[in-house]
């Protein structure tokens, strides 16, 4: 079957280590995976959780091992059927919860049912809520051999210090322009013609997903796009005083509290890569980036991100995706620079494209 490195290459150190630790049978019983958004953590893991399972690895001896793809084990695996193997995400709450971890550590300490193994995967360890996160370092503590837990970080979302104290930790980077449009490209080749995104949108798709080839795939074939192009007509509409803020923000609100933020998060993100001289990921927002970049202090931006992070620890009790957007919304405009002719009110600069 294919190596998960062949695939995605960007992987490839990260799975190595993995390959060679198994090998040597000394692979940590937790693990934390951290990388961006849609770079390939989940495939990553279930890669690894494959070849923990399998019965009869090949290339074992050689230092290299790969799921053979034929044994019961695997089979079970292709099925997504096999009962020595679990995922926990969020659910509606968007956090991992408490009976959720109960969950994992029934589990971890059960006998495994058909492998000689058992994995459980945590997709979004950095939403654990404070009871889960207790009751996983209850298991954490208490490692068994027969387990390998596995924790999926996504960069800038922090793991509480003392699991990360229990796990060891490894980084899945961002691939370069080559390697994440040949992923997409190809895996775009599998749809249907008329499924099929032309090139400009695969391209919008890599910038707005920051090369995270995934990530780039669901906005390439969903309709984040376009949700997303009216979102910042709006946003840049509301900055030059066209349009008021309860306007904009139902732009925002058909995108979803996680898309607002991811948009909101990479265009403070930007404008403080602009303050110092660096270059904007959303090209399509930096005429307005640039225009407040020159009259913005850094502190400022990060200001903005702080916002974002707090909007972010709102949405665990299902804040409103327009009342969020519209308290960012505010914030941004109050970054615009003012004139003031002689003898009148100040009134917002609109002198950008």
């Amino acid at each position: 079957m294919t190596d998960i490195a062949e695939d995605m290459p960007w992987l490839k150190r990260a799975w190595h280590t993995v390959q060679s630790r198994i090998a040597e049978d000394r692979l940590a019983h937790a693990l934390i995976i951290a990388g961006e958004r849609g770079v390939g953590k989940r495939a990553w893991a279930e890669a690894v959780a494959r070849l923990r399972l399998c019965g009869r690895p090949a290339n074992l001896e050689a230092g290299a091992p790969v799921a053979c793809g034929e044994c019961k084990q695997c089979q079970l695996f292709a099925a997504a059927s096999h009962p020595d193997v679990r995922v926990y995400a969020p659910e509606k709450s968007r956090m991992v919860k408490v009976d959720q971890i109960r969950a994992l550590s029934s589990f971890a300490v059960a006998s495994p049912q058909v492998a000689h193994h058992k994995v459980a995967i945590i997709d979004r360890a950095d939403q654990l809520n404070i009871n889960a996160a207790n009751a996983l370092l209850k298991t954490l503590e208490e490692p068994l051999p027969d387990v390998t837990l596995i924790l999926l970080q996504e960069s800038g979302r922090p793991v509480i210090p003392t699991i990360r104290s229990r796990c060891q930790t490894l980084a899945i980077p961002v691939p370069g322009d080559e390697d994440a449009n040949r992923w997409l490209t190809n895996r775009v080749q599998g749809l249907s013609e008329d499924a099929r995104p032309s090139a400009d949108v695969l391209a919008k798709a890599l910038m707005l997903s920051g090369n995270a080839p995934r990530l780039a795939f669901d906005y390439a074939t969903g309709d984040f796009i376009g949700l997303r192009d009216t979102a910042l007509g709006r946003f840049k509409d509301f900055m030059k005083a066209k349009i008021p803020v309860g306007e904009a923000a139902k732009a925002f609100k058909a995108l979803g509290l996680e898309d607002t933020l991811w948009l909101f998060e990479t265009w403070g993100a930007d404008l403080a890569r602009l303050i110092v001289g660096g270059k904007a990921q959303d090209t399509d927002a930096a005429d307005m980036l640039g225009f407040l970049a020159k009259s913005t202090p850094a502190w400022r931006a990060h200001e903005l991100l702080d916002r974002v992070k707090e909007s972010r620890a709102a949405g665990v009790y299902n804040a409103s995706p327009e009342l969020e957007a519209s308290r960012l919304l505010i914030a941004w405009q109050a970054l615009m620079p003012v004139k003031r002719p002689a003898g009148q009110a100040a009134v917002a600069r609109q002198d950008y494209a």
